[in-house]
Protein backbone atom coordinates (compact mmCIF):
# COMPACT_ATOMS: atom_id res chain seq x y z
CA UNK A 1 0.00 0.00 0.00
CA UNK A 2 2.60 2.49 0.92
CA UNK A 3 4.47 1.07 -2.29
CA UNK A 4 1.45 2.22 -4.67
CA UNK A 5 1.01 5.84 -2.29
CA UNK A 6 4.51 6.90 -2.97
CA UNK A 7 4.69 5.18 -6.57
CA UNK A 8 1.24 8.04 -7.45
CA UNK A 9 3.16 10.80 -5.32
CA UNK A 10 6.29 10.78 -7.48
CA UNK A 11 3.70 10.68 -10.54
CA UNK A 12 1.93 13.38 -9.37
CA UNK A 13 5.26 15.78 -8.60
CA UNK A 14 6.62 14.83 -12.18
CA UNK A 15 5.03 17.08 -15.24
CA UNK A 16 3.76 15.28 -17.88
CA UNK A 17 6.01 13.64 -20.70
CA UNK A 18 4.56 16.13 -23.04
CA UNK A 19 5.64 19.26 -21.03
CA UNK A 20 8.75 17.86 -19.81
CA UNK A 21 9.90 17.60 -23.92
CA UNK A 22 8.78 21.08 -24.81
CA UNK A 23 10.56 22.48 -22.16
CA UNK A 24 13.77 23.11 -24.23
CA UNK A 25 12.20 23.97 -27.28
CA UNK A 26 10.42 26.85 -25.50
CA UNK A 27 13.63 27.37 -24.02
CA UNK A 28 15.50 27.92 -27.28
CA UNK A 29 12.19 30.00 -28.66
CA UNK A 30 12.64 32.47 -25.61
CA UNK A 31 16.70 32.80 -26.08
CA UNK A 32 15.79 33.72 -30.04
CA UNK A 33 12.82 36.26 -29.19
CA UNK A 34 15.81 37.68 -26.81
CA UNK A 35 18.45 37.82 -29.34
CA UNK A 36 16.00 39.18 -32.06
CA UNK A 37 14.81 41.58 -29.70
CA UNK A 38 18.16 42.64 -28.56
CA UNK A 39 19.15 43.03 -32.63
CA UNK A 40 16.14 45.03 -33.22
CA UNK A 41 16.54 47.98 -30.57
CA UNK A 42 20.36 48.19 -31.19
CA UNK A 43 20.82 51.20 -32.70
CA UNK A 44 23.52 52.19 -35.63
CA UNK A 45 26.88 52.62 -34.48
CA UNK A 46 27.42 55.77 -34.25
CA UNK A 47 30.53 57.08 -36.81
CA UNK A 48 31.59 60.80 -37.61
CA UNK A 49 31.51 61.60 -41.33
CA UNK A 50 35.03 61.50 -41.64
CA UNK A 51 35.09 57.95 -40.46
CA UNK A 52 37.35 55.53 -42.16
CA UNK A 53 34.85 53.91 -44.60
CA UNK A 54 36.91 51.10 -45.78
CA UNK A 55 37.12 49.92 -41.66
CA UNK A 56 33.50 49.99 -41.52
CA UNK A 57 32.92 48.12 -44.89
CA UNK A 58 35.24 45.22 -44.07
CA UNK A 59 36.83 43.49 -46.89
CA UNK A 60 36.95 43.43 -50.54
CA UNK A 61 33.17 41.28 -51.85
CA UNK A 62 33.56 37.62 -53.20
CA UNK A 63 30.26 37.86 -54.49
CA UNK A 64 30.10 37.94 -58.29
CA UNK A 65 28.31 41.47 -59.30
CA UNK A 66 25.81 39.49 -60.93
CA UNK A 67 24.68 37.59 -57.03
CA UNK A 68 24.50 41.25 -55.40
CA UNK A 69 20.76 43.24 -55.19
CA UNK A 70 21.47 46.68 -56.82
CA UNK A 71 21.79 49.70 -54.33
CA UNK A 72 21.61 52.77 -56.25
CA UNK A 73 22.04 56.59 -55.00
CA UNK A 74 21.50 59.60 -57.16
CA UNK A 75 23.52 62.51 -56.08
CA UNK A 76 24.75 66.41 -56.85
CA UNK A 77 28.40 67.03 -55.20
CA UNK A 78 28.37 70.48 -54.56
CA UNK A 79 25.03 70.08 -52.21
CA UNK A 80 24.34 69.80 -48.41
CA UNK A 81 21.91 67.33 -48.56
CA UNK A 82 24.64 64.99 -50.54
CA UNK A 83 26.30 65.28 -47.43
CA UNK A 84 23.30 64.33 -44.62
CA UNK A 85 22.16 61.76 -47.15
CA UNK A 86 25.83 60.02 -47.21
CA UNK A 87 26.12 60.15 -43.53
CA UNK A 88 22.58 59.49 -42.50
CA UNK A 89 21.50 56.81 -44.87
CA UNK A 90 23.62 55.59 -47.00
CA UNK A 91 26.38 54.75 -44.63
CA UNK A 92 24.30 53.23 -41.99
CA UNK A 93 22.55 50.96 -44.97
CA UNK A 94 26.59 49.86 -46.35
CA UNK A 95 27.89 49.04 -42.83
CA UNK A 96 24.90 46.50 -42.33
CA UNK A 97 24.43 45.14 -45.74
CA UNK A 98 27.68 45.73 -48.00
CA UNK A 99 28.42 42.34 -48.96
CA UNK A 100 25.27 41.85 -50.75
CA UNK A 101 24.44 44.97 -52.74
CA UNK A 102 25.99 46.35 -55.77
CA UNK A 103 26.58 49.62 -55.10
CA UNK A 104 26.29 52.90 -57.54
CA UNK A 105 26.21 56.65 -57.28
CA UNK A 106 24.94 58.30 -59.76
CA UNK A 107 24.30 61.79 -60.48
CA UNK A 108 22.00 64.40 -61.57
CA UNK A 109 21.60 67.15 -64.10
CA UNK A 110 20.57 68.00 -67.71
CA UNK A 111 21.99 66.71 -71.04
CA UNK A 112 22.49 69.77 -73.46
CA UNK A 113 22.93 70.27 -77.12
CA UNK A 114 26.27 68.96 -78.64
CA UNK A 115 26.53 66.19 -76.25
CA UNK A 116 27.08 68.48 -73.37
CA UNK A 117 25.49 68.83 -70.15
CA UNK A 118 24.03 70.85 -67.34
CA UNK A 119 24.53 70.79 -63.28
CA UNK A 120 22.48 72.09 -60.80
CA UNK A 121 25.54 74.08 -59.02
CA UNK A 122 27.37 75.10 -62.33
CA UNK A 123 30.07 74.18 -64.20
CA UNK A 124 32.29 73.63 -60.86
CA UNK A 125 29.65 70.91 -59.66
CA UNK A 126 30.21 69.31 -63.15
CA UNK A 127 33.79 69.13 -62.31
CA UNK A 128 33.06 67.63 -59.06
CA UNK A 129 30.64 65.27 -60.36
CA UNK A 130 33.40 63.82 -62.65
CA UNK A 131 35.91 64.11 -60.47
CA UNK A 132 33.76 61.76 -58.61
CA UNK A 133 32.86 59.25 -60.80
CA UNK A 134 36.74 58.96 -61.98
CA UNK A 135 37.27 57.91 -58.80
CA UNK A 136 35.01 54.73 -58.59
CA UNK A 137 36.41 54.59 -62.78
CA UNK A 138 39.74 54.04 -61.65
CA UNK A 139 38.66 52.21 -57.73
CA UNK A 140 35.65 50.26 -58.32
CA UNK A 141 35.44 48.91 -54.52
CA UNK A 142 33.20 51.15 -52.85
CA UNK A 143 35.40 51.28 -49.47
CA UNK A 144 37.68 53.64 -51.76
CA UNK A 145 35.46 55.61 -53.86
CA UNK A 146 32.59 56.19 -51.39
CA UNK A 147 35.02 57.26 -48.67
CA UNK A 148 36.61 59.69 -50.94
CA UNK A 149 33.31 61.33 -52.04
CA UNK A 150 32.33 61.56 -47.96
CA UNK A 151 35.67 63.47 -47.81
CA UNK A 152 34.57 65.31 -50.65
CA UNK A 153 31.53 66.49 -49.15
CA UNK A 154 32.73 67.52 -45.97
CA UNK A 155 33.64 70.48 -47.49
CA UNK A 156 31.26 70.75 -50.60
CA UNK A 157 31.24 74.22 -50.89
CA UNK A 158 34.95 74.11 -52.13
CA UNK A 159 34.61 71.60 -54.47
CA UNK A 160 36.18 70.78 -56.95
CA UNK A 161 39.15 72.84 -55.10
CA UNK A 162 42.84 71.39 -56.13
CA UNK A 163 43.53 71.20 -52.25
CA UNK A 164 40.68 69.69 -51.12
CA UNK A 165 40.68 66.82 -53.84
CA UNK A 166 44.41 66.35 -53.01
CA UNK A 167 43.89 65.78 -49.55
CA UNK A 168 40.72 63.95 -49.71
CA UNK A 169 42.98 61.66 -52.58
CA UNK A 170 45.96 61.05 -49.93
CA UNK A 171 43.11 60.45 -47.02
CA UNK A 172 42.14 57.82 -49.01
CA UNK A 173 45.15 55.82 -51.00
CA UNK A 174 44.00 57.52 -54.90
CA UNK A 175 46.13 58.58 -56.95
CA UNK A 176 45.79 61.92 -57.50
CA UNK A 177 47.39 62.40 -61.03
CA UNK A 178 45.24 59.79 -62.08
CA UNK A 179 42.27 61.08 -61.16
CA UNK A 180 43.42 64.32 -63.21
CA UNK A 181 44.37 62.21 -66.32
CA UNK A 182 40.95 60.50 -66.00
CA UNK A 183 39.07 64.01 -65.80
CA UNK A 184 41.09 65.87 -68.70
CA UNK A 185 41.41 62.73 -70.53
CA UNK A 186 40.72 63.30 -74.89
CA UNK A 187 40.33 67.14 -73.91
CA UNK A 188 37.83 65.98 -71.11
CA UNK A 189 36.24 64.06 -73.32
CA UNK A 190 36.16 61.40 -71.62
CA UNK A 191 35.90 62.66 -68.10
CA UNK A 192 32.40 64.53 -69.67
CA UNK A 193 30.95 61.07 -71.18
CA UNK A 194 30.98 59.45 -67.80
CA UNK A 195 29.07 62.29 -66.37
CA UNK A 196 26.75 62.39 -69.23
CA UNK A 197 25.86 58.55 -68.94
CA UNK A 198 25.63 58.75 -65.01
CA UNK A 199 22.95 61.78 -65.97
CA UNK A 200 21.14 59.59 -68.16
CA UNK A 201 20.97 56.48 -66.00
CA UNK A 202 19.32 58.90 -63.28
CA UNK A 203 17.16 60.51 -65.83
CA UNK A 204 15.70 56.53 -66.32
CA UNK A 205 15.26 55.56 -63.07
CA UNK A 206 13.35 58.32 -61.72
Amino acid sequence: MDEKRAMYEARAMSPPRALRRSRPVATVLFCLVVLYTFWQLQPFASHPYHMDVAAVLGDPLDEAIADLVPLEAHIISKCPDTRDALRQLILPVMQRVHDRVNFTLSYIGHPTANDGVECKHGPEECMGNIIELCARDLYPDPKISLGFVMCLTREYEDIPDRTLIEDCALEHAIDFQALNECATKDDGAYGLSLLRNSIQRSSEVR
